[in-house]
Parts: C-alpha cells; sequence; structure tokens
C-alpha cells in the first residue's frame, strides 16, 4: 500500500433505510467497524473518497473515528446493482504485522507460443498476506509457454509475506490450441484419402 487511504467516520445514531438514505443524500455512507473482539460500531465515511479507495481490491484505510484512528480493510461492498452507488461497506479492524486472508485478482501477462491460447482458468488466488501489504494483483506470466502447459496456483509467484491458501494444484492457466487450428490440416488431408 504505497500511498495512505484516510477517512473519516462519523458515529451513527440512526438506523433502517430512511437513516442510510438520508445519509447517501447527504453524500456520506453508511458503514460497520468490527473485529478483534470488539463490537461493531456503525459509522457513516464520505461517500466519494470512498468510492476512489474501493475501485481496488481489498484496500486498506486508515479510519479516524472521533479522534483515534484505526487501520480497517475494507472487507464487503454493497452496491446498488442498477445504479452501482455503494450502499453500505463492512470495515474489518486489522493491526500493523497482523495477517489476513484475502481474494488477490490475477493478471495474466506475456504471449504464449505462437498458435496458442492462454485460458485464464482463475481469476482469483486465496492468500494470506501481512495486513498492511495486500498486492493489488498477482501477475502470471505465461510467455513462450506452449500447448498442453499449465499453470498451477501452487506454481504462482507471490509477493513476500504471502502465502497461498488452498490447493496448490488448482489449475490457473491453461495453454491450449484453438480447436480447429491444428485439427484442420490433418481432417482435411483424412477427407482427401476417403474421396480417392
Amino acid at each position: 500500500m504505497s500511498e495512505k487511504n484516510q477517512l473519516v467516520g462519523t458515529p451513527r445514531e440512526n438506523f433502517g433505510k430512511g437513516a442510510a438514505r438520508k445519509l447517501r443524500a447527504a453524500g456520506h455512507t453508511p458503514a460497520v467497524v468490527y473485529g478483534h473482539g470488539t463490537d461493531p460500531v456503525h459509522v457513516s465515511v464520505e461517500t466519494h473518497p470512498l468510492s476512489l479507495i474501493v475501485r481496488h481490491a481489498n484496500a486498506v484505510i486508515e479510519l479516524d473515528l472521533s479522534g483515534k484512528t484505526q487501520l480497517v480493510l475494507v472487507k464487503d461492498v454493497q452496491k446498488d446493482p442498477v445504479r452501482q452507488i455503494i450502499e453500505h461497506v463492512d470495515l474489518l479492524v486489522v493491526k500493523k504485522g497482523e495477517t489476513v486472508d484475502v481474494e488477490v485478482p490475477i493478471h495474466v501477462e506475456g504471449e504464449s507460443f505462437s498458435g496458442t491460447n492462454a485460458l485464464q482458468e482463475l481469476n482469483t488466488i486465496h492468500l494470506s498476506v501481512p495486513a498492511t501489504a495486500i498486492p493489488e494483483n498477482v501477475v502470471v506470466s505465461v510467455e513462450g509457454l506452449e500447448e498442453g502447459a499449465q499453470v498451477l496456483a501452487g506454481a504462482v509467484e507471490l509477493p513476500k509475506g504471502a502465502s497461498l491458501i488452498g490447493d496448490p494444484e488448482q489449475l490457473v492457466v491453461n495453454i491450449v490450441v484453438p480447436r480447429g487450428a491444428a485439427g484442420d490440416d490433418a481432417e482435411e488431408a483424412s477427407e482427401d484419402a476417403a474421396a480417392e
């Protein structure tokens, strides 16, 4: 996390759809802060800076709550399915040095061997990482890989301090020859032979 995401949380007294609607109309989003054995705290945060922060997966925020700053991880974002406005966020309290379990997007780069396609079978990977060093994504290179090559979750290069959660045998990328590309010539040859 290079730049610090900072928000100010204002405690909320009123709950329910009507109160939430009024908050959103005033440019604020309802949120709940929980974790580390503390009681959930209902707050509101400014919508615009929040919407910029949640564009990035697993954003960590310095939340100023009544003059006290704490680190929180954006755990869940509820959006209106039509208007795409943020309706509510769940913020998980994290401590420096602590590890958290997160889903991190997988970014495939490079060109596989000529005439092949790289099929991405997995879009995210489940990792345990330091709360203050959550990667925006992990990169899988398919540069020069030939037909039949596979990249499994256990072979993905992880950032320092991160460890894989889940099955290391899970398929991430599969290198294939597109249907019809390799077989066309052979099929035509066998059809010609059958016609003679």
